[in-house]
C-alpha cells in the first residue's frame, strides 16, 4: 500500500512512530492554482514545510495539486516546482532527502475544471483511505486562484468533494476579497451559501510576518509595564510602514483594479493598526473574545474624508500601463501608487492620538514596520556624550516591531531602554548581541533591547501550520472583512478622482513625498509646484452635433469622434441619474466592432462612471468559448471591464458554454440568462440597452426572417447568423422593447445605404430586425455619424 511504503521508509530514518501509533487519521490537502506564481514561491514550500514539522504528529497526509492544466502539462509543471523545494539549514540531508522524496511520492496533480473533475478527485480520496485502512481527520482546500473563480470552485466542492461527517473542513481563501464594501458582501454572501464561517481561512500573509504575529502576545506579556502608558496620555503618535523599491511592472492589470490602498492599507497595514489599538481580552486564547475586541476597535474609528490622505504615482507607471494594457499614448490613470492615511479613533484610550498609514510603489527603500513613539517631556541637563542610554529620558522613546528588510534585515522587536525591558518568550524569541553600530530611527542601536526570532519562519509556513492546527485567530473572519471594507469604501469613492503627485522613484523621491498633519488632515510638505495627474484634462467640454428626429425618434449625429464622446456622457447621466433613484444601474451591451471605441472612451475619460452600482449585461453574443477572440464578451472585457472598477458579480456574461458545450439546447443557457435577469432586473427592463445595426438591418443577433427572437414570449433565444460563426445567443426584440432606454449606435460609410433604407421604411421587423424596436414605455435615441447619415 503507498501510504504504508511511505511510512515505512521515513521510519527507517527515524522520523515516525510506529504504524500503529499513526491513529489521529489521514488529512487531503488540495492545492487550486498549484502551478500559479503563488504556489510555485510559497505555498508548496510552506506545504513542504507542514509535512516536514507533522510527520511524527500521528496524521498521514496526501497533497493534491490541481488547475485548470491539462493533467500531462499540469504534472510537469507542477513536479518542477517541487523538486526545487528546500529544508531549513538545521535539517540533516539525510533526513532532508527522504522526507523529500516521500513528499514527492505523497503529490499528484489533477485538471480540476468541470464538476465531474471534482466528483472524481472525491472518489480517488476515498478510494485511497479504503484502500489503506485509514480514518479521515479533514480536508484543506487552497485557494490560490482569482476571486472570480471562488464561487464556482465553491459550489464543487460542496456538492461533490466534502469530507463525510465526523471529519472537518478547512478551505483557504487568498485575498483581494473584493475591492469595496458592497462587492465584498456579495463575494461573503456567496461564499457563505456554500461553507460555514469556523470552514473558512481568509488569508492575509502579513499575519504570518512574526513581528506582527507577535503584537498582541507582546502587548499581553508586558501589561504590567504597558497599561500605564499605552494611551493618549503617553502616546505621541503611531506609525505603521511598508515601503517598496520595486515597482508595479509586470502587475499593472492587477494594480490598475486595485491601487496602492485597496492593495496593501485596507488589509495588512488596518490588522496591524487593529492589533496596536484593540482592548485585549480577558482570555487570548479564545479567537472568539479577540475577533469581538478587533470589531469594537473598527466601530472606534474615525470616518475617512478626502484630506485623510495624500496621494501619489511613479512616473513610469504610466507608460508601464500602456505597454502591459495596451492603452493609448493619451490614457491617464488616477491609480495611487502611494498613499499616507491619517486615522484617528474616539476611543477612551486612544482619543487624539494620530495613526499614519503609509505605503507605496518606488520608493527609497523596502522595509515595513509598526512603530509607538511616546511622548517625552524631560529636558536634560547633562550632556548628551554623557548619558546613560538606559536611564536618560531625553532619548526618544518608542517600541518598534521590525517586519523585516531595511537597516536590520530580519524580524525584531525594539524597546527603548529607557521605557522597559520587555518580557519575551525565551522559546521563541532571543536578544541581540553584539550590539553594531547601526542606527534605527536616528538612534544607535545600543539604544533599543532588541529581540529577534530564534527561528525565523516564511509568513505562508506560519499561516498554513495555524491552518493544521484550525487556529483561527490568525486569519481575517466575514465579520472582520467587512467591518474593514466599510471603514476604507468611503474614503475610496471620495478620492476616486483626486489629482496625484507624480514622483520620479527611488531616491530621486526626496522630500517629493514628505508630508505634515494639520488640523485632522494630512497635506504634503512640498507646496512648490508638481506636475498633477488630471483626470478632466482630456474631457471634452462643447462639441457640435446636429439633433434632429430619425424614425420619429431623436437623432444624435456628429463626426464619429465627437458622436462616441456625446454617447458616452449621455450613457454617463443616464447611468448616475438612475442610480441616485434606484440605487443601481442596469446596462445591456452589444457587441461587434462599433461599441469598441465607445467602451474604450468610457473606461479612459469618464471617471465619475457610477459602476459599482452598475450591472453589465450582454445583448448578444456568439457561441464560442468565452476567451475566444470572436466573443463579445472577450472585447467587452479587454476594452471596458479589465480598465473599471466593476463589482466581479454586476458582470453578467451570456451562458454560450456550458458542460464544455457550445449553445446546445438542453444545457437551457437560455433559460439560465432569462432567469438571471428576473432575479436581479426590476420587471425584466433593463435602464439601457446599446445596440447596433447591421448592413442587413440585423440588431443584437436577431437577423432577417429569423425563426425565434422577434416575437413572442421567449426573452433570450438562440439564433443562426449568415456569418460564421453561426450560432448566436441573443435578447429578444419584446425584451429590448421593455427597456426604459434604448440607443442605437450606426458608424461609418459602409452603414450608410441601411442608415437611408432604414429612413423611409416602417414597422417591418421580419425584413429589418432594427425597424422593430420600439420601447413600449421608454425612449429610443439614434446616435448616427456624418458618414453613415450622409455617406
Amino acid at each position: 500500500k503507498m501510504l504504508q511504503r511511505v511510512l515505512c521508509t521515513v521510519l527507517l530514518m527515524g522520523a515516525l512512530p510506529s504504524l500503529a501509533e499513526v491513529s489521529q487519521g489521514h488529512i487531503s490537502v488540495v492545492l487550486l492554482g498549484a502551478t500559479g506564481d503563488l504556489a510555485k514561491k510559497y505555498l508548496w514550500q510552506g506545504l513542504f514545510q507542514l509535512y516536514m514539522d507533522q510527520v511524527s504528529s500521528g496524521h498521514s497526509f496526501t497533497f493534491h495539486g490541481a488547475a485548470l492544466t491539462a493533467l500531462e502539462p499540469g504534472q510537469r509543471l507542477m513536479f518542477d516546482v517541487l523538486k526545487k523545494l528546500a529544508c531549513p539549514p538545521d535539517e540533516s540531508p539525510n533526513r532532508c532527502a527522504v522526507l523529500k522524496d516521500q513528499f514527492l511520492k505523497l503529490s499528484q496533480y489533477h485538471q480540476l475544471k468541470t464538476a465531474e473533475n471534482y466528483t472524481v478527485l472525491n472518489r480517488e480520496i476515498e478510494t485511497l483511505l479504503r484502500q489503506e485502512g485509514l480514518k479521515e481527520a479533514g480536508r484543506i482546500f487552497y485557494f490560490s486562484v482569482p476571486p472570480f473563480a471562488y464561487t464556482e470552485i465553491a459550489r464543487h466542492i460542496n456538492s461533490s468533494c466534502r469530507p463525510p461527517p465526523g471529519a472537518w473542513l478547512r478551505v483557504v481563501l487568498e485575498k483581494p476579497f473584493g475591492h469595496d464594501l458592497e462587492s465584498a458582501q456579495q463575494l461573503a454572501a456567496e461564499l457563505t451559501s456554500f461553507f460555514k464561517e469556523e470552514e473558512m481561512y481568509r488569508v492575509d500573509h502579513y499575519l504570518g510576518k512574526q513581528a506582527v504575529a507577535h503584537i498582541l502576545p507582546f502587548r499581553d506579556q508586558n501589561r504590567q509595564f504597558l497599561d500605564p502608558i499605552w494611551n493618549r496620555h503617553h502616546v505621541e503618535r503611531v506609525e505603521i510602514v511598508l515601503k517598496e523599491t520595486v515597482d508595479a511592472k509586470g502587475r499593472t492589470s492587477f494594480y490598475e483594479q486595485y491601487g496602492v490602498i485597496r492593495d496593501v492599507l485596507q488589509n495588512h497595514l488596518t490588522e496591524a493598526l487593529m492589533f496596536l489599538t484593540m482592548e485585549l481580552p480577558a482570555n487570548m486564547s479564545r479567537a472568539e473574545e479577540v475577533l469581538q475586541s478587533k470589531l469594537q476597535a473598527f466601530q472606534s474609528l474615525q470616518g475617512l474624508e478626502k484630506n485623510s490622505a495624500v496621494l501619489g504615482q511613479y512616473q513610469a507607471y504610466a507608460s508601464q500601463v500602456q505597454e502591459e494594457l495596451q492603452k493609448a499614448q493619451d490614457y491617464i490613470s488616477t491609480t495611487p501608487t502611494f498613499a499616507g492615511v491619517l486615522i484617528h479613533s474616539d476611543s477612551l484610550r486612544w482619543e487624539g492620538v494620530p495613526f499614519l498609514l503609509t505605503s507605496g510603489k518606488a520608493l527609497d527603500e523596502r522595509v515595513g514596520y509598526v512603530r509607538v513613539l511616546f511622548k517625552n517631556r524631560a529636558y536634560c541637563t547633562q550632556s548628551e556624550t554623557l548619558r546613560d542610554a538606559e536611564h536618560s529620558q531625553c532619548k526618544a522613546k518608542q517600541i518598534i516591531f521590525y517586519i523585516g528588510h531595511g537597516a536590520l534585515n530580519t524580524p525584531a522587536v525594539l524597546v527603548s531602554r529607557n521605557l522597559f525591558r520587555p518580557v519575551m518568550p525565551e522559546s521563541s524569541w532571543r536578544e541581540a548581541v553584539g550590539q553594531s553600530d547601526l542606527h534605527i530611527f536616528g538612534q544607535p542601536l545600543s539604544d533599543y533591547y532588541v529581540y529577534s526570532p530564534v527561528k525565523e519562519r516564511d509568513a505562508y509556513s506560519v499561516l498554513i501550520s495555524n491552518i493544521y492546527h484550525a487556529r483561527k485567530d490568525f486569519f481575517i473572519t466575514t465579520e472582520n472583512l467587512l467591518a474593514s471594507w466599510g471603514f476604507w469604501t468611503p474614503l475610496l469613492d471620495s478620492i476616486s478622482h483626486q489629482p496625484l503627485r507624480l514622483y520620479p522613484g527611488g531616491v530621486e523621491n526626496q522630500h517629493l513625498l514628505d508630508f505634515e498633519m494639520v488640523s485632522g488632515e494630512v497635506a504634503f510638505t512640498l507646496a512648490e509646484p508638481v506636475e498633477l495627474l488630471n483626470p478632466n484634462r482630456l474631457m471634452p467640454s462643447d462639441y457640435r452635433t446636429i439633433q434632429s428626429k430619425f424614425r420619429q425618434s431623436p437623432l444624435v449625429s456628429a463626426w464619429s469622434e465627437e458622436l462616441i464622446s456625446q454617447l458616452a456622457s449621455d450613457i454617463e447621466k443616464t447611468a448616475s441619474r438612475t442610480v441616485a433613484q434606484s440605487g443601481q444601474f442596469h446596462l445591456a451591451l452589444s457587441g461587434g466592432s462599433s461599441p469598441v471605441v465607445l467602451f474604450q472612451r468610457l473606461a479612459r475619460h469618464h471617471y465619475a462612471f457610477p459602476w459599482k452600482h452598475t450591472h453589465i449585461w450582454l445583448v448578444d453574443e456568439r457561441c464560442v468559448p468565452l476567451t475566444d477572440t470572436e466573443s463579445n464578451f472577450f472585447s467587452l472585457h479587454n476594452h471596458l471591464l479589465q480598465n473599471v472598477r466593476v463589482p466581479y458579480f454586476n458582470v453578467h456574461p451570456m451562458p454560450v458554454h456550458l458542460n464544455q458545450r457550445l449553445c446546445v439546447e438542453e444545457d437551457r443557457g437560455t433559460e439560465l440568462y432569462a432567469k438571471e435577469i428576473i432575479a436581479l432586473v426590476a420587471n425584466a427592463s433593463f435602464d439601457l440597452v446599446l445596440l447596433g445595426v447591421g448592413t442587413d438591418g440585423h440588431t443584437a443577433s436577431l437577423f432577417p426572417r429569423s425563426e425565434t427572437g422577434l416575437e413572442g414570449a421567449q426573452t433570450v433565444v438562440l439564433t443562426e447568423s449568415p456569418v460564421k460563426p453561426h450560432q448566436r445567443m441573443s435578447l429578444s426584440l419584446p425584451l429590448i422593447n421593455k427597456a426604459r432606454q434604448v440607443f442605437v449606435l450606426v458608424l461609418g460609410k459602409g452603414k450608410h445605404d441601411i442608415t437611408t433604407l432604414l429612413s423611409r421604411v416602417g414597422h417591418e421587423p421580419r425584413k429589418w430586425p432594427i425597424s422593430g424596436v420600439s420601447p413600449s414605455s421608454g425612449q429610443l435615441v439614434w446616435y448616427v455619424d456624418y458618414e453613415a447619415l450622409l455617406g
